[in-house]
Order: structure tokens, then C-alpha cells, then sequence
């Protein structure tokens, strides 16, 4: 596999492009590209979410824009985001968007307190590298259940667990950029 050229970041429910991790990540991550998207809700000023389907369309066409500006193959992008946005573009992989990998930050794999309410019904259909990255006391998700859940995935995983932190993982801007950019030098 090619290294990757390219990284299209998308961000969580209640945020927007300008969280402060993923404006760390794309300075970290430089000079690879690096495109930071709105989902259409924050672009009409909305606070909550659109449907998936409609989500996961803006995923495609920001992958589509960024391969044509930056002249790479959609193939040779990683997708990633936080939470929602990390959902979505896994969704988008496994609905058949091209990638070269997946960055999962604070993955909801269920919602707090609903551990039967599993958001990996797709999880089968990727098969290219995955980066997960949360906090041991995130609700969304435990250890344990990660642990469970990741192994439906068929491309190689990699955890990052921070000790302690929560859903927001609150003042690790940097620590999360730099297991990314361990991450991508890995691959």
C-alpha cells in the first residue's frame, strides 16, 4: 500500500471544523494535505446532526474535491474524525468510498448507557487499516467492549487508550496528534 497523501478530517455532533484537535492534527500532520469539513447542518447553522445518508454524501464529495485538488486517488486518503465524523466516514468506507485508512477518535460504538444499542453493523465491510483512539472512561464505549466488537473489522486495528480521560478526551489535543502521525508513519 502507498503511504497516504492525504487527510480529510471530519468533526463530532455538537462541534464543528474548527475543534481544537483537529486543528492540532492538521498542524501536526503537516505537509501532508489535510482538509478539515463542515457537515452540511454547521454550514445552514443548524446544531443538530442531518440523517446519515446525508452525511455520509458530504463525506463523498469533500473526498472527491480533495483527491481532485490535491491531483491523489481518493484510494490514497485517510478518513477520519471524531465520534459522529468517524462513524460517518467508516459508514462511507464501508458503502464503498475509497481510503487507504480510518481514524476513529472517541468512536460511539453505542450511546451512553444503551451498551445494546451497537453502532458496528458495518464494521464487516472495512478492510483497510483502523485507528481507534479513546478514553478508558469514555461512555460511549468500554475497554471491554471494544475489545469484543473490534475483531468483525477485516483490515488491521490499532487501539490508543487514554487513562482517564472521558468522551471529549479533554487537554490531549497533542498526545491524540501524535499517536496519528505514529500511526500514519506506520502504514
Amino acid at each position: 500500500m502507498a503511504s497516504p497523501a492525504g487527510l480529510l478530517l471530519t468533526h463530532g455532533a455538537g462541534s464543528d471544523r474548527t475543534h481544537s484537535s483537529l486543528l492540532t492534527i492538521e498542524k501536526e500532520m503537516a505537509p501532508l494535505p489535510v482538509k478539515r469539513i463542515n457537515f452540511p447542518y454547521r454550514k445552514a447553522g443548524r446544531s443538530f446532526p442531518d440523517r446519515a445518508p446525508k452525511l455520509i454524501n458530504s463525506i463523498v464529495k469533500a473526498s472527491e474535491s480533495m483527491s481532485k485538488k490535491y491531483g491523489i486517488k481518493p484510494a490514497d486518503l485517510l478518513l477520519g474524525g471524531r465520534s459522529m465524523g468517524g462513524r460517518m466516514c467508516s459508514i462511507a468506507v464501508a458503502e464503498g468510498l475509497p481510503a487507504s485508512g480510518l481514524i476513529m477518535i472517541s468512536y460511539p460504538l453505542h450511546p451512553p448507557k444503551k451498551p445494546e444499542n451497537l453502532r458496528i453493523e458495518h464494521f464487516d465491510k472495512l478492510d483497510i487499516p483502523c485507528l481507534f483512539i479513546s478514553g478508558d472512561k469514555d461512555p460511549f464505549g468500554s475497554k471491554a467492549e471494544f475489545k469484543k466488537h473490534l475483531k468483525k473489522i477485516r483490515g488491521p486495528v490499532t487501539t490508543k487508550w487514554f487513562e482517564g480521560a472521558r468522551h471529549d478526551l479533554a487537554n490531549l489535543d497533542e498526545a491524540v496528534s501524535d499517536e496519528i502521525k505514529a500511526w500514519v508513519a506506520s502504514l
